[in-house]
């Protein structure tokens, strides 16, 4: 809404530079209206928002009565020479005559004295105004605009122009029409800065006071909260953007307004009368759930208002959950996607497919699988393709950790409550993980106590710190994993079965490496790549990687790969495989045990059966290279080991195998080599 000044002036021709001035200011936020005494156009003032008259407008205190409205703001315009002007006449040289001309002795006389204030000392200035009697000559004149009382003999003029308003006439106008938020803008600092003002206090205020409501300003804006504020009427005055975003309601509609009016749910009057602070107070407002704190602000005993801060429920908490994170210090977030698991078989296919349906359920998680398989790596794509994703990952393995130490991890502890505790107490982990998931491996590793308070925070989503007696409720999805049959030991009374039941809810079976065929190969290659190992395997050691055990899967594959990679060899042979890679091969025929003559073998054996098993062992490797095996080669072999068997020895023992069918034996380069009975009795003695 446009603000009108009227500027009213003792003449006509001055009210025009005052009228710029305030226009260059304000701008379009004012419109302004000019009236001058001596023309009579005082005559015909109209109301305005606030007047602005001269010092020598009006001679006496009755002028103002007669032609301004009581109840109308009105300001004197005082004067003030800019620095320009000092300037301009520092550089008149010392001792040099002057005329000061201006419309009258007072208006002579008081600027001559100012003059003296800012330091213009070093000219002899002689008072000049119509009627004035010279009693000495100059060849400088010197005056305020007002250039036609200069005497006509003198043809060297300085025309400082009309003086502008000063500093305070500035100020008092923008409060008076309510723009005093304009005060800090630029074309007003580049105003104040020109004034030649030797009015060191009032400046150094005014500043300190622009710096003080303008670091307030800052402060209410990047406060994480709305704040609104009221005096000691109940006013509102201060009102930052938060709160404005969290209510609905616009600054401009809200300041200067009752807060009981605008703001009905805040409780002002309430602070107001008891004087005291009010705290979380959870109130609704269009639908929102929002919290609220109201706290007075008292001087000398007297209250003189109060700041309400506002917060939605759900920021709060999310504030403290972020909160949280931080206290843990760690970025505990979910790594890996569905797209981290590498594999093409059907096996590992179906079971990701099972996990992302289960992903968009917030009830428990049970995976289940061999060492090494990748249950935490579904743990973490699950939690990723869940609703969760943007909340905190936390995994723990349970196995790893003593029970009490696991237990103040889980649940954390309050202080004092054993020895060692850190003063303050500790946030458990399922606190941290609010809103999140936790990962519990090896969930097995539980003792029977800390089973049952994993069993209430499944049921009731309810937890108690050690120590504490405070229920803290939590919503976190628990995924657990387990390469041990839960379900035997709930049999044997080793896990709850009420827990095994809970965590069963939505049941993972991770496939084991031997399982997943052609996966082999393609894991190979991506680990290979990312160890940056430059290798090619002879089709020996592809036969032997498919053929392999795999007892320890996955992790067992990467431990080998790290292996051959640091080996730095281009061609990788089967004599480079480590030593305990050959004690894991196993073709695994499908086979019944009666089919197996072991009972004849161990019989002609008899106290050498170990003996007849190494040379079998020998053969069996030769058969999975591709290569036949002599009595030299064996021999050799088991020197390297430590094995001590004579040719004469071995030949026997290949003998008594040749004689039960379970290898074929050929003179010179044919050498002997396993058949498949062989092959068949060799797993059977290994797995018994």
């Amino acid at each position: 809404m446009t603000k009108k000044v009227a500027v009213i002036t003792l003449g006509k021709h001055v009210s025009t530079f005052y009228e710029n001035i305030i226009k260059s200011l304000f701008g379009d936020l004012v419109s302004i209206s000019s009236y001058s005494v001596l023309n009579g156009s005082i005559n015909n003032i109209d109301n305005a928002d606030v007047f602005v008259v001269t010092t020598d407008a009006f001679e006496d205190i009755n002028d103002y009565k007669k032609y301004l409205p009581a109840d109308t703001p009105k300001v004197e315009l005082n004067v003030e020479f800019t620095k320009k002007n000092i300037e301009a006449l520092m550089k008149v040289p010392k001792g040099t005559c002057a005329y000061f001309v201006n419309l009258s002795e007072i208006m002579v006389r008081e600027c001559i004295a100012r003059l003296s204030q800012l330091g213009i000392n070093h000219i002899n200035l002689v008072p000049c105004f119509p009627g004035a009697k010279l009693a000495k000559e100059c060849g400088l004149a010197i005056t305020v605009g007002e250039s036609r009382y200069v005497p006509e003999t003198v043809k060297n003029i300085i025309d400082l122009g009309h003086r502008v308003p000063d500093s305070n006439t500035v100020v008092e106008m923008a409060l008076r029409l309510k723009l005093d938020y304009l005060l800090e803008r630029e074309n007003f600092k580049e105003y104040f800065n020109s004034i030649a003002s030797s009015n060191y206090n009032f400046n150094q205020i005014f500043d300190r006071s622009l710096n003080m409501e303008s670091q307030f300003e800052i402060l209410m804006e990047i406060i994480d909260a709305g704040i609104i504020g009221v005096n000691e009427s109940d006013v509102i005055y201060a009102c930052n953007s938060k709160a404005v975003e969290i209510t609905g309601i616009n600054k401009v509609q809200a300041i200067q307004t009752q807060v009981k009016s605008t703001f009905p749910f805040l409780p002002i009057y309430e602070c107001r009368q008891t004087g005291k602070k009010i705290t979380n107070r959870l109130v609704k407002f269009k639908g929102v759930d929002i919290n609220v704190t109201v706290a007075p602000v008292i001087r000398r005993n007297e209250y003189i208002g109060a700041f309400a801060t506002i917060q939605r429920f759900t920021e709060e908490e999310s504030k403290q959950q972020n909160l949280r994170i931080q206290l843990l210090n760690k970025g505990h977030k979910a790594k890996y996607t569905f797209d981290d698991i590498i594999g093409e078989s059907d096996t590992v296919k179906k079971a990701c497919a099972i996990a992302k349906k289960m992903a968009a359920n917030n009830s428990a998680v049970l995976i289940t699988g061999e060492s090494g398989t990748g249950k935490e790596l579904f743990a973490h794509a699950i939690h990723n393709e869940s609703d969760r994703k943007n909340n905190p990952f936390i995994a723990i393995n349970c196995a790893a950790m003593p029970d009490n130490l696991l237990e103040s991890e889980l649940f954390g502890y309050e202080e004092g409550s054993f020895t060692g505790a850190k003063k303050g107490g500790k946030l458990g982990l399922f606190e941290f993980a609010h809103k999140g998931s936790i990962f519990l491996d090896e969930v097995e590793g539980m003792s029977p106590a800390l089973q049952i308070k994993l069993l209430r925070v499944i049921q009731e989503r309810e937890i108690m710190r050690v120590g504490g007696n405070t229920i803290i409720s939590v919503d976190v999805r628990i995924i657990a994993a387990s390469n041990e049959n839960l379900e035997k030991l709930v049999t044997k009374g080793v896990f709850r079965s009420d827990l095994y039941y809970r965590l069963n809810t939505l049941p993972i079976q991770i496939p084991p490496l031997r399982d997943r065929g052609e996966d082999i190969m393609i894991l190979l290659e991506d680990i290979k790549k990312k160890l940056n190992g430059q290798f090619e395997l002879s089709p020996q050691v592809k036969n032997a990687f498919m053929v392999h055990d795999w007892n320890g899967n996955v992790r067992e594959l990467h431990n080998y790969i790290e292996y051959l990679t640091y080996l730095d060899k281009d061609y990788i042979e089967y004599e480079d495989l480590p030593v305990s890679f050959h004690k894991g091969l196993n073709i695994k025929p499908k086979i019944h045990e009666n089919d197996l003559d072991v009972n004849l073998l161990k019989k002609i054996s008899g106290n050498k059966l170990d003996d007849y098993c190494f040379v079998l062992e020998m053969l069996y490797n030769g058969y999975v290279k591709q290569t036949t095996m002599g009595r030299n080669s064996i021999a050799e072999h088991a020197k390297s080991l430590g094995r001590f068997l004579t040719q004469q020895e071995i030949r026997s023992i290949l003998y008594d195998l040749n004689n039960l069918g379970l290898i074929k034996m050929s003179h010179g380069r044919g050498g002997t080599k396993i058949n498949e009975k062989g092959i068949k009795v060799y797993n059977n003695l290994k797995a018994n």
